[in-house]
């Protein structure tokens, strides 16, 4: 085992002088006052390595000693993940005393000591590859597969598997014989790296099948796709949070993992005590139950907000190996650049734009890579959908995250601070932000089979009536109401019914929160049909008071429960009162 001495200290990068080989990203421990301190190796330079350690270094002196384990930093992968609060070492926060998280202190991220009813899928004799599933036990109402290990080589041959029963974890459920004729013993935990992808699937494919969210402004204007990736930049306050909890609390996806990277500790807290009060739509129990927590705050050490969101990656992967729809959410991924910043920093290496690491667009592109849907090697699809939020200094949307974040991510939800100041929430801005799935020929061909008619044709009308109506909310505002013609007023006003019915929607409404596919696309046809409408004013007062009515009837109808007497009785009053303005 390779060991090393302390010879340099700056904050949390420590030097070690080593008298073995070492690798890249591997770990080692520091000794401090009969403490040992997590780090991981970031730079080797020669008998010089340069450790990147997830704790507080004070009190480090130069000739402490370090310890090599051989290994990367790696997460446990097993039942008993769901509903956990983990920070991002995988240490089980909610088995931690205090409030606050002592140096050198781990704990075990799996129940070793809980049963699980085990069901054997495959048979004596049976041939598995890598990630193959041998069984499968049920966690909180979930399925979950127990797979071949990740790290086998070429084609094992089952040579034993365990009866159905209840297990612990470290239960021995399988013998392998590997091609070399070794045997190898499985229980139900597998160890990954969570620096490397894991890639035990056949093959990754383009995603084209739309992820329902219940929200409009993304569903309708701007879908996202199972396996696609999307990231929300926005300034503080414009709603970023709540977004999320409703994408992920409404999104067609099997398991949910919240990555708080480097928050302030007041919204770590409302993640914590939120979350598990949020009722599930899909279940009707709580969401909490298939969704896992992964936090380090902004006052954590760098490497230790970096190594979150790896942490939820590879469990996303984990999940997505078994088949399951993965919807994974990072708060926020700027605070995760900003840590690689600091590393680099402290490093001296080669700055970039604004000091950031100048393989900034790589990282990045590497970690929305690892999402995505795959086929597995029995045939069954499982897939990962990402989407991260960025924090841009100022609402800066130019500045080099955002930047290279929308070179890899195929959504793009901008929230805007003019609109959230107007209280138009989800707060996206309709014209700048986009969808890049919308120009997929197989996403066009599944939309088509799923909605009559030619639905991206009505989105794109609806996008060139907002950005329509921009441009002359512009010159209104400079020529006053009385200075541009009464037809512009109108298109104006269309542009304003397409925002209040169609992109804003209340999150905290029973009904309007969540709007199904179908229901979408009646509220986007009422909105299409009174566009087209040809309608006759004389002054700009009336065209105001007229839309202005015909707004509020059509928020009614979104409250309304769906196809209930209220419902139609709102579309009579609706069809009645156009009837009064129609040529």
């Amino acid at each position: 085992m390779t060991k090393g001495k302390v010879s340099g200290i700056i904050a949390n990068m420590v030097t070690l002088a080593v008298d073995g080989p070492v690798a890249q990203n591997e770990i080692c421990y520091i000794l401090l006052n009969g403490v040992r301190l997590m780090a991981e190796v970031i730079k080797v330079t020669g008998n010089n390595v340069y450790v990147q350690v997830f704790e507080s270094t004070r009190g480090l002196k130069v000739g402490a000693e370090a310890e090599f384990t051989g290994h990367m930093l790696e997460v446990q992968l097993g039942p008993g993940m769901l509903s956990k609060n983990y920070d991002g070492l995988q240490n089980d926060l909610d088995k931690m005393e205090g409030v606050f998280l002592h140096r050198g202190e781990y704990t075990q991220p799996l129940d070793e000591e809980r049963l699980w009813h085990f069901k054997p899928i495959v048979k004596v004799g049976d041939k598995v590859r890598a990630g193959d599933w041998l069984g499968e036990v049920e966690e909180n109402f979930q399925p979950l597969k127990m797979m071949a290990p990740f790290r086998q080589k070429g084609v094992s041959t089952i040579k034993k598997i365990a009866e159905e029963g209840d297990y612990t974890i470290h239960h021995i459920i399988a013998v392998l014989t590997d091609e070399q004729g070794n045997d190898v013993e499985v229980d139900m935990v597998q160890r990954w790296p969570v620096k490397l992808a894991l890639t035990a699937y056949a093959e990754k494919l383009r995603p084209y099948k739309l992820l329902e969210t219940g929200v409009r402004t993304i569903d309708t204007f701007n879908p996202i796709v199972e396996g696609g990736t999307g990231f929300i930049p926005g300034p503080f306050g414009t709603g970023k949070t709540v977004l999320q909890h409703a994408i992920s609390k409404q999104a067609a996806a099997d398991i949910v993992i919240m990555a708080a990277c480097g928050e302030r500790a007041n919204e770590v807290v409302e993640i914590f005590t939120e979350y598990p009060e949020l009722n599930d739509p899909h279940t009707g129990r709580k969401l909490m139950e298939r969704t896992i927590i992964i936090a380090n705050t902004s006052n954590m050490p760098v490497a230790a907000r970096e190594a979150s969101v790896y942490t939820a990656m590879t469990m996303a992967e984990y999940y997505r190996a078994m088949g399951l729809r993965v919807m994974l959410m990072a708060d926020s991924t700027s605070r995760w650049a900003q840590a690689l910043r600091e590393m680099s920093n402290r490093m001296e290496e080669l700055p970039g734009p604004d000091a950031f690491p100048m393989d900034i667009s790589s990282i990045i592109a590497n970690f929305y890579g690892r999402a995505g849907m795959v086929i597995l090697n029995n045939g069954q699809k499982g897939s990962i959908t990402f989407i991260g939020t960025v924090s841009p200094a100022g609402g800066n949307l130019k500045e080099p995250v955002t930047e290279n974040t929308k070179k890899v991510a195929r959504c793009f939800y901008a929230l805007e601070q003019e609109r959230a100041d107007k209280k138009r929430y989800p707060a996206v801005n309709p014209i700048d932000s986009y969808s890049k799935y919308l120009e997929y020929p197989e996403f066009e061909e599944y939309i088509t089979e799923r909605i009559n008619g030619d639905w991206i044709g009505k989105v794109n009308e609806m996008k060139t009536r907002m950005l329509r109506g921009k441009e002359i909310a512009e010159q209104i505002n400079i020529l006053g109401d009385d200075g541009v013609p009464v037809d512009y007023h109108v298109v104006f006003w269309k542009s304003e019914l397409i925002d209040y019915v169609v992109l804003q929607q209340d999150a905290f409404d029973e009904i309007d929160a969540i709007t199904p596919l179908e229901r979408q696309e009646e509220i986007v046809d009422m909105v299409i049909d009174i566009c087209h409408a040809e309608l006759e004013f004389d002054t700009f007062l009336e065209v105001m008071d007229f839309f202005k009515k015909v707004i509020n009837i059509c928020k009614q109808v979104n409250y309304s429960e769906y196809k209930s007497d209220d419902y139609y009785r709102y579309r009579k009053e609706l069809d009645e009162f156009m009837a009064t303005k129609t040529k």
